[in-house]
């Protein structure tokens, strides 16, 4: 078996050209199962290895680092590609508008994404050396790369390597230890140190090493799962509204009372329990509003100088939230909402409502991280020349908010609401204050009918396993969840079902190592790892 893995190796170190650059688009593409839905996590692990022996064959070429680099490029843009190519359903939603920037989003968009991996591949090549060290120097460069990923031009953190452990709850555990990134960099560097088996004189201490580490990581999850169950909030009964509306009906006018009806109805349907806080999703009204109905059955025309429904300010629908919150119930939901400012500038907002009892608005949240092309577009002006617009309706960008924010919320611990992605950036889901839930509400509707609800659930409960925070998940089109503090789910309701979550509020747990320290714990882990490329090195 060994001397076939050496021959192995040689091949992969010595392709060239259009062979190389293929090869490693393949191990990106097939790395990209890796995550949700497919869960073939070895695959992912095999990919860095195969990066790893492709930049080995880049040193012997007459310019190392763009040979690295073009590597690096090639494997970012099939894993992107293939992992994140649920992106074009959004822009199927209004195929007349959009469908033709398909082709373009299908190349820029992952080619984008990979400049961060090619700029990996680049710099790990200059400071490149035979052994162990450059199994380090490759998983901090990488690591580096993905932080980056999450943090330039608002960042977009989606399919890090961490999340590659969805099919173990028990290795997602260690996130509370370090967080998402730092479980990134130690995934990268087991990945990596395969490769160790593909050279003439194979090495089995480091790749024995991380299997190791994860066997404990994994060993100390499932201890801290069996030795801690969920524990609820006494008298906090949850309602989670799915109303499946279609992304296509939701802003057509003809659509509108039914889109409307339907939340009310889902919200009174008889339970088994009687709910004391009903959370309806992102924007769940949709951006048109037609309430009452005209001669013949005809919706009448809300307004035609405002041609959106904007809640806070009808009054129709303000008493019907009136009376679904009569009984001391609590509504929490998603919707549009415009101000205008001293110079008669309209601003829009992507935001979530919270009602007391009698309909009283409690409290105003803002989104503060927008969905580039989907809720605001970089370069406006220009782009709109092009003819490139955003993919939601309304004319211009959203403003965004002031950032994380926790609300009291009656009856129930404080809350900090997440509107859809925001739950994306670890060390950047809470406020001044520490909240005792999250409210997550999305419209997944945007990201296709199976990959990307999926991928975006596995991060919610990411979020609750770093911060120690249940997360109440309520989605357009699914997947509606309730998300203990470890991330176990408690109750849900799957993708394109019709119907409602009805379940109890798990209780947050103390503090977790993360969230005291955050991202700290990920600089020291490159730190020690810098140390250790250093250290095999001068061994070397």
């Amino acid at each position: 078996m060994i001397p076939s893995f050496n021959r192995l190796g040689r091949l992969v170190r010595g392709l060239i050209g259009w062979r190389r650059f293929l090869f490693a688009f393949t191990a990106g593409a097939l790395s990209a199962l890796g995550f949700a839905p497919f869960g073939l996590f070895p695959l992912l692990l095999l990919g860095f290895a195969v990066l790893v022996l492709l930049i080995d064959g880049a040193q012997a070429r007459a310019r190392p680092v763009r040979s690295a680099a073009l590597a690096g490029f090639a494997f970012g843009f099939g894993q992107f590609l293939v992992g994140l190519h649920w992106i074009a359903y959004a822009f199927m939603v209004n195929p007349g508008a959009h469908e033709w920037q398909i082709p373009f989003v299908a190349i820029l968009f992952p080619g984008g994404l990979a400049l961060f991996i090619a700029l990996a591949c680049g710099v790990a090549a200059i400071f490149w050396s035979a052994g162990p060290s450059r199994i380090f120097v490759f998983a901090v460069c990488y690591a580096v790369a993905e932080w980056l990923r999450g943090h330039v031009l608002t960042g977009f953190p989606w399919n890090i390597a961490a999340y590659g452990w969805g099919a173990s709850l028990g290795v997602m555990q260690s996130a509370a230890l370090f967080g998402s990134y730092t479980l990134t960099l130690l995934t990268i560097l087991f990945g990596a140190s395969l490769a160790e088996f593909f050279q003439s004189r194979p090495k089995w201490i480091l790749p024995a090493g991380m299997t190791a580490l994860f066997t404990v990581l994994w060993i100390g999850g499932e201890a801290r799962l069996a030795a801690m169950p969920t524990v609820d909030v006494p008298g906090v009964q949850l309602r989670l509204v799915q109303p499946d509306i279609p992304q296509a009906e939701k802003d057509e006018g003809r659509y509108a009372l039914r889109n409307w009806e339907r939340l009310l109805s889902l919200s009174v349907r008889r339970g088994k329990s009687v709910p004391t806080i009903i959370v309806w999703p992102e924007a769940a009204a949709g951006s048109y509003f037609l309430l009452e109905r005209g001669r013949g059955g005809q919706l009448a025309a809300f307004s035609a100088a405002e041609p959106y429904f904007f809640l806070e300010r009808d009054p129709r629908a303000l008493n019907q939230i009136a009376m679904l919150t009569a009984r001391n119930r609590v509504l929490m939901t998603g919707a549009l909402r415009v101000q205008r400012n001293e110079a008669g500038e309209l601003h829009y907002y992507n935001s979530l409502f919270i009602f007391g009892r009698g309909g009283k608005l409690l409290a105003t949240y803002d989104k503060f991280h927008l969905v580039p092309f989907g809720e605001y577009l970089p370069f406006e002006k220009t782009l709109n020349k092009w003819g490139l617009t955003k993919l939601t309706g309304i004319g211009g960008s959203f403003d965004h908010g002031d950032g994380p924010h926790t609300y009291d919320v009656p009856g129930a611990p404080p809350a900090g609401p997440l509107i859809c992605y925001e739950i994306l950036f670890p060390d950047e889901v809470v406020g001044a204050s520490r909240p005792g839930w999250f409210v997550n509400v999305t419209d997944d509707s945007w990201f296709g009918p199976w990959a990307g609800p999926l991928q975006h659930l596995l991060v919610a409960r990411m979020r609750a396993i770093e911060e120690g925070i249940p997360v109440a998940r309520a989605a357009n089109t699914g997947i509606s969840a309730i998300i203990d503090p470890f991330g176990r789910i408690t109750a849900a309701l799957g993708l394109d079902r019709q119907g409602v979550v009805d379940g109890r509020l798990p209780a947050a747990i103390a503090p977790t190592p993360y969230s005291r320290f955050g991202d700290v714990w990920f600089w020291l882990f490159i730190s020690t790892s810098m140390g250790l490329a250093w250290l095999f090195s001068k061994r070397k």
